[in-house]
């Protein structure tokens, strides 16, 4: 199954935002994009053939929610994560990022503080502006072995607020939270009556020799945390837009219900309900197998970069698919560096400073592609920073 992660797959022309979208994004049609967070990778099998059955059945008319749905991620949650849930816990809905804001909406009053920690996933920033709510950022600190929270100013900036959105494992910065980390942000929340508000949609990308730690799994009472959680980075179904929120509070599980009521979304769709359970019912294997690669991949960029780019370092990463690279050595502004691998090196990259100032100078690679285009890409970039330095010498 290995080898199948180094098929070629031509996504152009299928209206991929990763592909199609190039123009638009970085202003050139044919960099090699490294951005967006959806894998070049075809879908688990078992996801395939219940899409190819489902579609051999002629009407595509409205859609309920079966209770195989509901128990093919609660079993996932319990075998791979040690997280036994209720079923009752469970809202649908069409993605992470509105399930993030519908609650936001739902939790709290306009004015009211929500906490970020960035350098993050840039919605983040969006959902609690676009909400009317104050944004508070806790910047996290890089160290000589990567990332940590600062727990102090943390603490500082609950004392204010009414809900944190935490990112577990960490976009764009590749850390997985260790047990007793998220155990503080939990002491913290208890402190001073915080509601977390959880987006584990990454909690299965994670590399050997880590382990992720649902954060509601570490309290015997979880009625503060609110889960976010999807099949789509996991399996690379992301355009299905189908996610889960885990609310064990009642009184939240009826706001957030109300919320989505009120605006009349629906997350059912015949083609993402099946794809849904069949990826958690089928789709282990070929994660493990994906993971074996991906790490492969990420051992060879941060070897690459050692031995030929030493001015880019690559922050270690725990999880995800996403590398966070560290380009201020290079001494360019966000601005130069954003033209230098566009136009000079031909690669699309997420710049760093979309995810905060804090990310500025870095920039963010995609590797959830065959591994012969990621060597490719270093070697674009190592070419174009050697016809860089002939023209400034």
């Amino acid at each position: 199954m290995n080898d199948s992660f180094d098929r070629d797959i031509d996504r152009a022309g299928t209206f991929s935002t990763k592909y199609d979208g190039r123009a638009a994004m970085f202003g050139h049609p044919d960099v090699m994009p490294l951005w967006v967070a959806d894998m070049d990778f075809a879908a688990p099998a078992a996801v395939t053939e219940a899409l190819v059955a489902r579609a051999a059945h002629p009407v595509y008319g409205y859609t309920l929610f079966p209770d195989s749905l509901y128990e093919a991620l609660m079993d996932w949650l319990e075998s791979r994560h040690g997280w036994k849930v209720e079923r009752e816990w469970f809202i649908l809905c069409p993605g992470v990022v509105p399930s993030l804001s519908t609650s936001i909406l739902a939790l709290s009053a306009p004015g009211d503080a929500v906490i970020v920690q960035p350098p993050v996933y840039f919605p983040f920033f969006s959902v609690v502006k676009k909400t009317g709510r104050t944004l508070l950022t806790s910047a996290l600190q890089l160290e000589e072995g990567g990332y940590r929270m600062d727990v102090a100013d943390l603490s500082r900036q609950a004392a204010s607020a009414r809900l944190l959105l935490l990112c577990s494992p960490h976009n764009p910065v590749g850390r997985v939270w260790s047990r007793p980390e998220l155990e503080k942000v939990l002491e913290i929340a208890r402190q001073h009556q915080l509601i977390i508000l959880s987006d584990e949609i990454h909690a299965d990308l994670i590399y050997p020799g880590n382990r992720h730690h649902i954060l509601a799994s570490l309290m015997d009472s979880p009625e503060s945390i609110i889960t976010a959680v999807a099949p789509s980075k996991t399996f690379n179904i992301p355009g299905l837009n189908l996610s889960a929120l885990i609310v064990p509070h009642p009184q939240y599980r009826s706001a957030i219900r109300a919320q989505l009521e009120m605006m009349h979304v629906g997350a059912s769709n015949p083609f993402s309900v099946v794809a849904f359970e069949a990826a958690y019912r089928g789709g282990r294997e070929w994660l493990d197998t994906l993971m074996e690669y991906l790490a492969t991949t990420r051992q060879m960029v941060q070897h690459y970069l050692a031995e030929n780019l030493p001015e880019i370092r690559l922050i270690p990463s725990q999880g995800t698919y996403l590398l966070w690279l560290d380009c201020r050595a290079l001494g360019m502004n966000d601005d130069e560096l954003r033209q230098f691998f566009i136009f000079e090196a031909g690669i699309g990259m997420n710049p760093g400073i979309s995810f905060g100032a804090e990310g500025g100078g870095f920039m963010r690679m995609n590797i959830g592609t065959p591994r012969h285009r990621i060597r490719k890409a270093l070697e674009s970039i190592r070419s174009a920073l050697g016809q860089r330095e002939n023209r400034l010498s």
